[in-house]
């Protein structure tokens, strides 16, 4: 039980209480505590009758317990901590301004393709944007196809349309994904570029990250961007004196989808 709760513990704060949340309010539904039709995202609810904690509901409720509900959560938890723990180590207020940054944009695109669940679409932004920061990450899928993790995204997609279901949701998550991307990532690296996203000074007081420090993240976990296929050379690590490779210090842990 003490192993149970330090590993709890141990896990980021922003996904503790990322995941945490979306386990209770799937357990509050199967329980019938509450039901999903008091939850899903109806802009009319939300604006004539002030239910306005939808905002927020359809993005903790990932359906009825089960294999899809246990999948969800394992890519939930697996790339929201990796990204914390990566390139959002000591960052936590930034993350949180990219999950609101995030439910925002997908909450406007839900109005229009009429989706009444979005917690899957914003699995997929932190899989998309975690893949885009770590693009030389082999990955395996089933022991059937080899790929890099930028790819991961695109695999997802495929198997949603050959299982039948909707693709709006991983095209949402994906787009929403690819605009924090280039905001964050692309723009400010820019000649004339610079930050879009400002995160509040108050999120920033809240995990007391308000005072400045002059961190740098290790080079594997700067934003980057991948060679589509383009004449573009990945970046190999620096040989020590006897000339041979130096191993990366920090590796990222495996995808959900089996690396190499």
């Amino acid at each position: 039980m003490n192993a149970l709760r330090q590993f709890y513990l141990e896990i980021p704060v922003v996904t503790r209480a990322y995941t945490t949340v979306c386990v209770l309010t799937t357990l509050a539904v199967h329980l019938d505590l509450v039901s999903p039709l008091q939850l899903y995202f109806n802009p009319t609810l939300i604006v004539r009758k002030f239910q306005i904690w939808r905002l927020a509901t359809t993005f903790l409720y990932f359906g009825t317990i089960g294999i899809s509900f246990f999948f969800n959560m394992v890519f939930t938890y697996r790339y929201c901590r990796m990204l914390e723990d990566g390139s959002f180590r000591g960052r936590s207020s930034d993350f949180v301004m990219m999950f609101i940054f995030g439910g925002v944009l997908m909450t406007f695109f839900g109005i229009f393709v009429n989706l009444l669940f979005l917690g899957q679409a914003f699995t997929l932004m932190l899989v998309y944007v975690w893949s885009r920061r770590n693009p030389l990450v082999p990955m395996n899928f089933f022991g059937v196809l080899n790929f890099q993790a930028p790819y991961l995204p695109w695999v997802l997609l495929c198997c949603s349309m050959i299982l039948g279901n909707t693709v709006w949701v991983d095209i949402i998550g994906m787009g929403v994904g690819h605009i924090y991307y280039v905001l964050e990532d692309v723009y400010p690296t820019l000649s004339n570029g610079y930050r879009l996203i400002k995160t509040p000074y108050f999120l920033k007081r809240l995990f007391n990250e308000h005072i400045e420090r002059n961190y740098q993240a290790p080079a594997e976990d700067r934003p980057g961007g991948f060679p589509w296929g383009g004449e573009g050379q990945p970046l190999l690590p620096e040989q020590n004196a006897a000339g041979g490779q130096q191993e990366p210090a920090d590796q990222a842990p495996p995808a959900a989808a089996a690396p190499q």
